[in-house]
């Protein structure tokens, strides 16, 4: 099965461990972008995984792929040229002082990707599934139009397509709300993950619970045949609380509550949680096992530094099977 994703790749600068910028003399380096996290975690899960970006055409866009591939995430539809590439700053809390990101991404090489620039009939060609997020047309008209061409062309392929409908207000500054953008791009998916507020906020879809803005947003897009949630309590910085729901339409299915405690790194628990969902709905006939395979690989990561998911697929059954006594493996 070969999946493929397409959104923006960052470098991550970050203090070392629970250090401030203030006190600082080292960053730490790492890569990390919404999309690629999750074709980094499909792979360790042993699928087929290939990024669809645009790098600046020097040594940190050439590192850039270098990482991806170093985890066997596929790079041949990598397209190079001019601008930078995006940074972002984490400060990691703990306790009850809470981490911090500083996004300098502006005029990015990935933000002045053209329609052109892609061939999808190619890229699509044999795919399983298509992976988005609502950061991608956030910031570009042209990576809006990139990816609406994507989205199209997979619906025309038959491949499923799913979005993490993720808002940052702030990176919307080219002239468009999401409002004008998202609806077109949502038409094509068959699942969305979200919130009855975004659904709300974005679509104009109303409901009082998951369940009954979840049918609304079925009947306003046809093609949607699963919709699903996170559900986060943070009692500390360092100790979170973590559950999931799938609506298929008819019922929900719910996973357990994960007990997070300590937390190594919270960056890129949503997409660990998207990428296990995926492979659950690929591989199992089962959508329980598949929330709650969600569920725990979202948990996982939380233990695992940097922006990516690197549990194994026996890490994340053992967990969901209710193993979660990190007991020594010989």
């Amino acid at each position: 099965m070969k999946i493929v994703t397409f959104g923006e790749v960052m470098l991550r600068l970050s203090p070392p461990g629970v250090e401030r910028f203030a006190q600082t003399d080292t960053l730490h380096m790492h890569f990390g972008g919404t999309e690629a996290n999750v074709a980094v975690s499909l792979a360790q899960f042993g699928l087929q995984a290939a990024h669809v970006t645009r790098f600046p055409d020097h040594a940190l866009g050439r590192a850039a792929t270098g990482y991806l591939r170093k985890y066997a995430v596929s790079t041949e539809h990598i397209r190079y040229g001019d601008g930078r590439l995006g940074l972002y700053f984490l400060e990691t809390g703990a306790g009850s002082r809470a981490s911090q990101i500083i996004y300098d991404r502006v005029d990015s090489a990935f933000a002045r990707i053209r329609p052109e620039e892609i061939d999808w009939e190619t890229v699509l060609q044999g795919a399983s599934w298509f992976h988005w997020t609502g950061i991608t047309p956030a910031l570009s008209q042209g990576a809006a139009d990139c990816l609406l061409a994507g989205i199209q062309t997979a619906n025309r392929l038959g491949v499923p397509v799913s979005t993490d409908i993720v808002y940052r207000s702030n990176l919307w500054q080219y002239g468009r709300k999401p409002q004008d953008i998202m609806p077109a791009l949502t038409e094509g998916c068959t699942l969305v993950l979200g919130s009855k507020t975004l659904f709300s906020d974005l679509y104009g879809v109303v409901g009082s619970t998951f369940q009954e803005s979840g049918r609304a947003l079925m009947k306003h897009f046809p093609n949607v045949r699963y919709i699903t949630d996170t559900k986060r309590r943070s009692v500390s910085a360092s100790h979170n609380q973590l559950s999931a729901k799938l609506f298929d339409g008819e019922a929900v299915y719910k996973s357990r509550i994960y007990d997070i405690n300590p937390i190594t790194d919270r960056i890129g628990t949503g997409d660990a949680y998207m990428a296990g969902l995926i492979y659950g709905l690929l591989t199992f006939n089962d959508l329980q096992r598949a929330v709650e395979f969600g569920a725990a690989a979202s948990a996982l990561k939380h233990t695992i530094p940097g922006d990516v998911n690197l549990a194994t697929v026996a890490e994340v059954d053992t967990l969901a099977n209710g193993d979660s006594s990190g007991k020594l493996k010989r």
